[in-house]
């Protein structure tokens, strides 16, 4: 077992199981916000907790997520960090399809979950703790330089830094939605990173969000990306997302630093 500290995944579309994943331990952990099944077991040294957001095949589509009881799961396992992986759509022309993108900022104005709800940790009254998170970024700098320097290990093409643009699912979004995203100064967009980070930040887990581009959104390109290239790039997307985790972990383990911003607890 590794004296590192554990680090928590939480792997979206396509990435379902963890290769090399030793001691692999299934964990039912419940929260407040329901039962999670959480993979424990050592990657490349350390000692992970890994939830694959959408369950083994794909079985729950992004309205159907429950990111409060992921992160509250994640949390109790005893992860000292958090990553989350996502593919995502390129609003910037210039992020090349197949690439990867070290999000440092979040475009997640509505603050809700599918379900309409508030995104927050913080639903019970009398929580001890409950508060505000106020922050300059949202995401950890050292969680997000780990990624950064695991997937220039492992020799993959990604870029530092980038706004994150959440969109509600499962719907992809019109040419007059992206316009109105890559206005705003959005990077890439996808379904499923924004509660992710609200609650990781409320949960004071260091946390960084990394994305695979698989396709360029709506209106960005004069030509709309191909289907059979988007199929190819989902297909290959999992396989460059764990050449990047396996690199970063250790790295990450090594010198999470501290979570994004303060929690102004009342």
């Amino acid at each position: 077992m590794t004296d590192l500290p554990r680090i928590g995944l939480v792997t979206g579309t396509g990435l379902y199981e963890l290769d090399g994943l030793e001691d692999r331990e299934e964990r039912l952990v419940a929260t407040p916000h329901g039962e999670v099944t959480v993979v424990l077991g050592t990657l490349h040294g350390v000692s992970v907790a890994h939830v694959p957001r959408h369950g083994a095949g794909h079985a729950r589509l992004s309205h159907q997520l429950t990111p409060r009881a992921t992160v509250a799961a994640i949390a109790a396992a005893g992860a000292r960090a958090m990553v989350s992986t996502t593919v995502c759509g390129a609003v910037d022309p210039g992020l090349a399809l197949g690439s990867l993108v070290v999000f440092d900022d979040l475009h997640f104005p509505s603050n809700r979950l599918a379900d309409g709800s508030l995104c927050t940790l913080f639903t019970d009254p009398a929580m001890p703790g409950r508060g505000h998170w106020i922050y300059e970024r949202p995401f950890a700098e050292g969680v997000r330089r780990g990624l950064l320097e695991g997937a220039r290990a492992a020799g993959l093409d990604v870029r530092d830094g980038g706004t994150y643009g959440h969109v509600d699912g499962p719907r992809f979004n019109t040419r007059t939605e992206i316009a109105q995203l890559a206005a705003a100064g959005v990077a890439a967009v996808s379904q499923t990173g924004g509660p992710e980070t609200v609650l990781a930040g409320e949960a004071r887990l260091p946390f960084a969000l990394i994305g695979f581009v698989t396709d360029h959104a709506n209106g960005v390109m004069p030509e709309p990306t191909p289907p059979d290239t988007l199929e190819r790039l989902f297909r290959e997307s999992a396989g460059r997302l764990q050449l990047a985790l396996r690199e970063a972990v250790p790295r990450i383990a090594a010198d999470p630093g501290e979570p994004a911003g303060i929690l102004f607890a009342l």
